[in-house]
């Protein structure tokens, strides 16, 4: 400790007062009153480690008109009911390690400065309910064993929460959380709600062990996380980053002009995402997930390489990359070659040098991908163009002659388009040398002379 302890027992870590060496707990009456008279509104009030009860918190509160000063509460243990409504600090206030062993009420005080509660303890309920905050707060490493309110709180400059312990219910409903709100590595051991929260919110390494409601207003990073129950996202025109998140139970995320990232994700229940307006998914490489939706979705710049289960996603309305059409001249066999426009992978389309390449995507994988995607798009377009990709990827991967020769033909039986110009290019051949046969024929019959008649030569 950074300070004087009370001398009144081996135990106390209480502020000593001077000239006492005493701390305002144990300070009998007489001094009490003489170290309470000290205080005034806009005073620093120094209670670091000191037992504080209802009596001495109402006293100091009254000392000070209900303005104190710079706070300071480092490790103090707070034994009754703590209510601190309409309270207005004026200073920044510090409650590091401190312990309530009742009711911590907050509701509506306003805080001028900083407000800094890591590692503190709250063995009951812990209020925050409307309070404003005008400065930074830190909860970092804080426990709370009941429920936790911090719905219509207003925090200036953010709110931290890295590896901080909700055992309780758990609501920032309304929050306006300034710059962003930071849960890195905290644990919610029930629900937690967390809708329209005005700002950016991580949540990266969390644990949710009950039902996750997420609504914030700004982005939101859930990577890394573990569900155990349902976890139910709505994000409006921001990102969502779900990579390498562990979801046990059904997860539901619906965007509305935003962008999702899910690699590396492992989903064990139903998954269903939906998306409105200009909704996009930018990765599902190496996700896991034996149930997932997609509905609404483009998914023209999504990496597919290194799914799990291709065969368990089902897509609805979703947008795909076109390749380009037209002819195309290059150094490889053979040198003139033409694409017919049609949807596919954007893998394929890092594949063949279209855009940025992936070394996960090979000929072979992309194949079998397009196979088994095939089975779960609602669209027969979409479906028959999956179909000519996986046929276009074995080729591209066996580099077998009769695949050529069959993409040349009918481009695989589904371009039967191309089948009938070969068939009308070979009728015009043909048409072309039995007409150019036929008139050579006339022409050499016209030019050869005939034989004279034999009546020409009898004597009249």
């Amino acid at each position: 400790m950074d300070w004087v302890t009370c001398e009144h027992a081996s135990g106390c870590t209480g502020f000593a007062r001077k000239p006492y060496g005493i701390c305002l707990f144990h300070l009998p009456e007489p001094q009490r009153a003489e170290a309470l008279a000290e205080l005034a509104p806009g005073r620093l009030v120094d209670l670091r480690g000191t037992t504080i009860d209802a009596d001495l918190l109402g006293r100091v509160l009254a000392a000070t008109g209900g303005r104190p000063g710079r706070t300071r509460l480092d490790r103090a243990r707070f034994v009754s009911d703590t209510r601190l409504a309409g309270i207005v600090f004026l200073g920044d206030v510090s409650l590091d390690g401190a312990r309530f062993d009742r009711l911590a009420s907050f509701f509506g005080a306003r805080f001028e400065g900083n407000l800094s509660m890591a590692g503190a303890r709250f063995t009951r309920e812990l209020s925050c309910h409307g309070v404003t905050v005008l400065g930074h707060v830190s909860l970092d490493r804080a426990q709370v064993a009941r429920d936790a309110l911090f719905s219509q709180a207003c925090f200036g400059r953010g709110v931290s929460c890295e590896r901080t312990r909700f055992d309780g219910y758990a609501t920032f409903d309304g929050a306006r959380l300034g710059p962003g709100a930071l849960f890195r590595g905290a644990r919610f051991g029930r629900t937690l709600s967390f809708r329209k929260a005005a700002g950016d919110a991580a949540f990266d390494t969390a644990h949710f062990a009950g039902n996750a409601y997420l609504s914030p207003t700004g982005r939101l990073s859930v990577s890394r996380v573990r569900a155990d129950l349902a976890l139910d996202v709505s994000l409006h025109g921001t990102g969502l980053d779900l990579r390498h998140a562990e979801v046990a139970g059904p997860l539901l995320v619906r965007l509305t002009d935003g962008q999702a990232d899910l690699e590396g994700a492992v989903l064990h229940g139903a998954a269903t995402i939906t998306g409105r307006g200009r909704s996009s998914l930018t990765s599902l490489r190496d996700v896991r997930a034996p149930s997932l939706t997609l509905v609404g979705l483009d998914l023209s710049a999504c990496r597919f390489a290194g799914i799990a289960r291709p065969d368990g996603l089902r897509l609805k309305d979703c947008a795909f990359a076109f390749t380009p059409s037209g002819v195309r001249f290059g150094l490889r066999w053979p040198p003139l070659r033409w694409f017919s426009r049609r949807r596919a992978l954007a893998d394929e389309h890092g594949l063949r040098g279209w855009s940025s390449p992936d070394a996960a995507a090979t000929a072979d994988r992309l194949a079998a991908l397009y196979a088994q995607l095939r089975a779960g798009v609602d669209d027969d377009g979409t479906s028959a163009d999956f179909a000519f990709g996986a046929m276009e990827m074995r080729r591209k991967a066996s580099r077998r002659w009769w695949l050529s020769l069959y993409w040349l033909l009918c481009g695989y039986g589904m371009r039967m388009g191309r089948a009938a110009a070969w068939f009308a290019l070979l009728l015009a051949i043909t048409m072309g040398a039995v007409l150019w046969t036929s008139a050579s024929h006339a022409a050499r019959r016209s030019t050869t002379p005939r034989p004279a008649s034999p009546s020409a030569h009898l004597p009249r």
